[in-house]
């Protein structure tokens, strides 16, 4: 088994979202990668530079940020030919590697455009280095800049920054320094290509969360009432909890819930609303242990939530 730690640079149209491709916001013009072994060490590097075929003149950020000119992009290859190259080069035994969660999105989205999301089968588990490196050195909340990382670190900085291949090597310099007990403890589940029946749902279980990804539903109304997604088990011991507080929204993507486990005390819960491209809805529930003060929070948030809808329903 290898891990693929990789990155993408994109461009977008240069004459405004008003003339953008809306299935293809972001066309990707370079890949880069570094393979590790199942021990992290550098195997081999994978890089090209990709010819836009949607977007050929690159915006003018595009230009200050990746600094590629027109002439190298035209003399680049053909997304779906660099793609069957990557993937053959990655090799089907590996595990994908990024800094945050955008690339993996996007490169489906580009597979997508081409039809050929069918070499990519997911829901994809895959390792959020971004989301790692704050386990490990921050709280988990906070998401730091790639740069920021290797100056934490004190990593030397021998190659520019916003070059696929070189990012792609500085996110595998501090994949190597992450304890791999947390590695293994919080693998992410890219779900671009969401579980579309009941057998494909997911549940994954954490330290000290667990994770619930539904199949489609036609509405968020039908989502919640679903047996699935209105359930609360304890992270620890898989027990059903006792719901304190039941389900309720403070907006149309957010709803939160409060329950106690029997041994393990209070739980909160999370459902977020998501939409596919096609309009249909999923929901990717998380369930965390939590504190006394934390349910007293969720309970405010209700209260003020209710407050706000009288008050927009009060006659002048």
């Amino acid at each position: 088994m290898n891990y693929i730690v990789f990155d993408l640079e994109w461009n977008q149209c240069p004459y405004g979202k008003n003339r953008e491709v809306k299935t293809l916001p972001f066309e990707i013009i370079e890949i880069g990668a570094i393979k590790l072994n199942k021990d992290r060490k550098y195997v081999d590097r994978f890089h090209k530079i990709i010819k836009p075929i949607v977007y050929p003149k690159l915006h003018f950020r595009t230009k200050e940020i990746v600094h590629l000119d027109q002439d190298t992009l035209k003399k680049g290859t053909l997304f779906p030919d660099a793609l069957r190259e990557f993937l053959s080069w990655a090799g089907t035994e590996s595990q994908f590697c990024t800094w945050g969660t955008v690339d993996l999105v996007e490169l489906q989205r580009n597979m997508k455009y081409y039809g050929l999301l069918s070499l990519l089968k997911g829901p994809l588990h895959y390792y959020d280095l971004q989301k790692l490196f704050a386990v490990s050195y921050e709280d988990m909340k906070k998401r730091r800049s790639l740069e920021y990382g290797i100056d934490f670190l004190k990593l030397e900085k021998v190659l520019d920054f916003h070059r696929a291949l070189s990012d792609a090597w500085y996110t595998a310099e501090i994949f190597r320094k992450i304890d791999m007990n947390v590695v293994l403890s919080y693998d992410s589940i890219d779900v671009y290509q969401n579980p579309k029946t009941k057998k494909e749902e997911i549940y994954a279980v954490y330290n000290g969360y667990s994770k619930f990804i539904s199949r489609e539903f036609n509405t968020k109304e039908e989502a919640m009432e679903d047996n699935e997604v209105l359930k609360i088990h304890c992270c620890f011991c898989d027990r059903s909890a006792k719901k304190k507080l039941r389900w309720f929204s403070v907006n149309s993507k957010n709803y939160y819930c409060i329950a106690i486990c029997p041994v393990h005390g209070y739980i909160k819960g999370k459902a977020r609303m998501k939409r596919t491209e096609e309009g249909r809805v999923y929901v990717v529930k998380t369930i965390k242990m939590s504190s006394e003060m934390e349910a007293k929070e969720i309970r405010e948030k209700k209260m003020n939530c209710g407050k706000i809808l009288k008050k927009r329903h009060t006659i002048p």
